[in-house]
């Protein structure tokens, strides 16, 4: 199989990796936070090596919390729940993936949020200008996808967060995308928190993710239950990180996302440079054929390793279906989750085709995707 759907789990991942996670799993055994005995203290000590890990990865500064939860759709969920109140109003944009809209839209519908959403431009970018301009008194937090998942453009972070800055309100990033494939300085692009999930260019395992917050905003629980601490407080505990997280962490995930970070932190950004010049030949490769229309990709510049386009007289899912089943090329399909963007983008009614490059991909791997899609769009 030729694997082009990194953007929605990396494949293959690095193996020895979660080998070894797994066999620390089995050594460790007992459930951080939840006894005073050796093994779940020596648990608690691994689970707490890793929080720092992730904060120091994401320039997050030494105050920052780290909180778990099952992926960046989870982590999302909770910042947008715990920080909005009755009257807030929220901005973010048309670039969304259903992990923010579908949380905004909830609330609306609720009658507790007000939101808006700005658009991106014909190359795939939002202009920081409308962001403030979108701003209003009542705007308690601006949230947006670091990089888009069906376009690969990556966002201007820093300059968003100096206007949230003057504006005195928190910018949330949702950077499952840019994890691991761009660098991410939480202090120095004035972010005050992200959702990552751990499946994705951290090549971690499925299951794991959480957000990054920095100690200037304090989003409310929205889940409750066991904590290991404060047993007698019917309520949820309003310390860190049991503030955010009910129930018992994913301790086997936490540890296997760490290996992969040890694995992908100093490599990371040389794979990154290989990824895109692969991703130049992809987009190269395609522009001779006349029926096959891609979206924005004429300047890399601020892009990640992933293009998306349609061809002509077929719809996207008939595509990827003979490049599995002709060619053994695996792709995504469809609306990727995110509609508004493909409502913009036209292609609403048929969906459109991604290929998503990954640090395994090779150039052969590129050269017969090229030649299977000339061969469907000829």
């Amino acid at each position: 199989m030729i694997y082009l759907d990194n953007a929605a789990t990396t494949y293959p991942k690095a193996g020895d990796c979660l080998r070894q996670a797994l066999e620390e799993y089995l050594e460790l055994g007992a459930s951080p936070g939840r006894g005073g005995y050796d093994r779940a203290v020596e648990s608690e000590v691994v689970v707490a090596a890793e929080r720092s890990r992730i904060a120091r990865f994401f320039g997050a500064g030494k105050e920052a919390r780290v909180c778990f939860g099952s992926n960046a759709t989870d982590a999302l969920s909770t910042l947008i729940q715990g920080l909005v109140s009755p009257g807030t109003h929220v901005v973010s944009s048309r670039l969304e993936h259903n992990s923010i809209l579908r949380p905004l839209h909830h609330l609306e519908k609720q009658g507790v949020i007000a939101f808006d959403l700005v658009p991106f431009d014909a190359h795939g970018f939002i202009d920081p200008a409308t962001v403030a301009a979108a701003i209003r008194p009542e705007t308690r937090l601006v949230i947006l996808s670091h990089a888009s998942n069906v376009l690969g453009t990556v966002q201007p972070a820093k300059k968003i967060g100096e206007i949230c800055r003057a504006h005195n309100v928190p910018l949330i990033l949702d950077v499952a995308q840019s994890a691991g494939a761009v660098p991410i300085n939480m202090q120095d692009w004035d972010v005050q928190g992200i959702a990552f999930t751990g499946h994705k260019s951290l090549l971690g395992p499925t299951g794991i993710g959480g957000l990054v917050i920095t100690p200037e905003i304090d989003p409310l629980p929205s889940r409750f239950g066991g904590t290991g601490v404060d047993s007698l407080n019917p309520f949820q505990p309003l310390v860190y990180p049991n503030r955010l997280e009910a129930g018992t962490v994913n301790l086997l995930g936490i540890i296997g996302l760490g290996k992969s970070l040890e694995y992908i932190g100093p490599r990371y950004q040389a794979a990154f440079v290989r990824e895109m010049a692969l991703l130049q030949q992809l987009r190269d490769g395609f522009t001779c054929c006349r029926r096959i229309r891609l979206f924005p990709v004429d300047d890399l510049q601020n892009h990640l390793p992933l293009l998306t386009c349609t061809v002509d007289g077929m719809a996207s899912t008939d595509v990827g279906a003979i490049l599995d089943g002709d060619f053994g090329i695996a792709v995504r399909t469809g609306l990727h989750c995110a509609p508004l963007v493909h409502e913009d983008l036209g292609t609403l009614e048929n969906g459109a085709i991604r290929f998503s490059l990954g640090v395994f991909t090779t150039e052969a791997e590129i050269s017969e995707t090229v030649r299977a899609m000339s061969i469907i769009a000829g």
